[in-house]
C-alpha cells in the first residue's frame, strides 16, 4: 500500500466510500445527506493537507485522511485530522498505517499535538486512537444521534506529538 499526498483528480474516488461512511451516520457528526460538493469543501478546502491510501496493485484508493491546525493564532500547532476507511476494504491495517503516517506527517510540519474534537464513543476507532497513544480528555454525554444506539457521547481525545 502507499500511502501519498492527494492529487486534485483523486476526489471521484474518495467521495464513494466518502458518501458511503457519512451516510451510515455512525461516526461522523457531519449531516448523513452531505452533497458531494460539501463533502469536497469539508474534506479537502485549505489549510487541510489530505493523503490518500492506494492499493498499489490495482491502483484503488483504500483509505483517506487530512491533518489540519484545530485552532488558529497562537494555538495553531495543534493539529486536528480526519480519517476513512472504503468499508470494502476495513480490517487490513489501513486505518492504523493512514493514523501512523498522518502522526509522522503532522510532527514534520510542526505540529506539538494532536486533538480530535468529537469521536462518537462507539466507534470501533476509539480502541486504534487509544493504541496509538490517545487519551480521552473528557466526553460530552448524549451527543451524537446514533442511528442504532441511541443518544451516544462524543470523546474529545488528545496525544502529544
Amino acid at each position: 500500500m502507499l500511502i501519498r499526498e492527494a492529487a486534485a483528480d483523486d476526489w471521484p474516488r474518495i467521495w464513494p466510500f466518502w458518501h458511503r461512511i457519512v451516510a451510515a451516520g455512525d461516526t461522523y457528526t457531519w449531516a448523513r445527506d452531505t452533497s458531494e460538493e460539501a463533502a469536497r469543501a469539508l474534506w479537502t478546502s485549505p489549510p487541510k493537507r489530505v493523503y490518500v491510501a492506494e492499493d498499489e496493485t490495482t491502483g484503488t484508493i483504500v483509505g483517506s485522511a487530512f491533518v489540519t491546525p484545530n485552532y488558529g493564532g497562537p494555538a495553531d500547532r495543534i493539529a486536528n485530522a480526519g480519517f476513512m476507511v472504503d468499508p470494502d476494504h476495513g480490517g487490513r491495517g489501513i486505518g492504523r498505517a493512514l493514523a501512523e503516517h498522518i502522526l509522522a506527517a503532522a510532527r514534520e510540519q510542526g505540529f506539538r499535538g494532536m486533538v480530535f474534537n468529537a469521536v462518537v464513543e462507539t466507534n470501533p476507532a476509539v480502541k486504534l486512537w487509544r493504541s496509538l497513544g490517545f487519551t480521552i480528555l473528557g466526553t460530552v454525554p448524549d451527543a451524537f444521534d446514533h442511528p442504532r444506539d441511541g443518544r451516544v457521547g462524543l470523546h474529545i481525545m488528545y496525544r502529544a506529538l
